[in-house]
């Protein structure tokens, strides 16, 4: 069974100066939070099992075991009953009370007395309030680790809609990591990630197009909009290269469009450079990257300008 280890950044006692620490919950070797990556649980970061489905027919310790043989990473599992508790505590690195049961209050009393991190959805009709309360259970049993998991209200002809400002109050009032659920569409997940996201829940048989476009916005747009605060140098590389993906992005799309300027302009290419408008680019860069400046600025963009022009240059011999 895999404990619940306090965060590094914590005393042993999981306080800051007295005050609980919610920002970040580790399961197994994720950590979910402020200050980390995206992560995308059900792709690369983690893996989780449901036990729902099968209605109790299959041995939910038959069923770990099986997901966790060909799993090494953090694995979270979410029980069908209290009697799956025991498999999950055995195999699993944490447990996910799903939203059908988040207010199975026995259920979770127990689940959160395991001591493994556990992930809360809300249920399809919970109050703010609601939700927040079921961590307030799971406090009461010693276990602070809560994450809580947006999973969607049902509307009229709709299984469930994502209430991305919900899941936004819910980090702000409870200081707590907070997850999308997106099942086997990802088509929210950057919407996800720009309202707060502190990771993508997909579901375990989503599909590799839907995997690959949560980790695309858990990686570009998360560097854009979220702050980490790396402790260790790989850490710090893996950040510089999300951080990288995002500039690759924008440079093909400034290259794309520097590219219709060109076709646009009356004298294109080196000749029809305007160095006026690229010292005020540089300058308002400036202000965005006081600590770069725009000597250093100048320097890049220039390198940036003439790869676009040479690029267009290519393209523009080309038949």
């Amino acid at each position: 069974m895999s404990q619940a280890v306090p965060l590094a950044t914590t005393p042993p006692d999981g306080t800051t100066g007295g005050v609980p620490d919610r920002s970040a919950v580790r399961i197994g070797t994720l950590i979910v939070g402020e200050g980390s990556p995206v992560a995308v649980i059900g792709g690369g970061d983690a893996r989780w099992l449901s036990l729902r489905g099968h209605h109790g027919r299959r041995s939910a310790a038959e069923a770990v075991a099986e997901a966790r043989a060909g799993w090494s990473g953090p694995l979270l599992v979410e029980p069908f009953s209290a009697e799956d508790l025991d498999a999950v505590a055995a195999g699993a690195d944490g447990v996910l009370v799903g939203a059908a049961w988040m207010q199975d209050f026995q259920l979770v009393r127990a689940a959160a007395r395991l001591g493994l991190p556990i992930v809360v959805q809300r249920g399809p009709a919970a109050t703010l309030e609601e939700w927040l309360a079921i961590a307030d259970y799971c406090v009461a049993e010693g276990n602070d680790q809560v994450v809580l998991c947006e999973s969607g209200s049902r509307t009229h002809g709709s299984a469930g809609v994502l209430d991305m400002a919900l899941m936004r109050a819910a980090r702000e009032r409870s200081g707590r990591p907070v997850l999308a659920d997106l099942g086997g569409d990802a088509t929210l997940a950057a919407a996800a990630v720009a309202a707060g996201a502190d990771g993508l829940l997909l579901a375990p048989d989503a599909p590799a197009a839907a995997v690959s476009a949560a980790a695309e916005a858990a990686t570009v747009l998360a560097a854009l909009v979220r702050h980490e605060a790396p402790e260790t140098v790989g850490r710090a590389r893996d950040a510089i290269d999300r951080v990288d993906a995002a500039l690759a992005t924008l440079l093909e799309r400034r290259a794309a469009l520097a590219g219709t300027v060109q076709r646009l302009k009356p004298v294109g290419g080196f000749a029809g450079r305007d160095m006026d408008r690229e010292r005020r680019l540089v300058a308002a860069m400036a202000h965005r990257a006081p600590r770069l400046g725009e000597v250093r600025l100048a320097l890049v963009m220039n390198a940036v300008i003439e790869a676009g022009l040479h690029l267009a240059e290519e393209e523009r011999g080309r038949p």
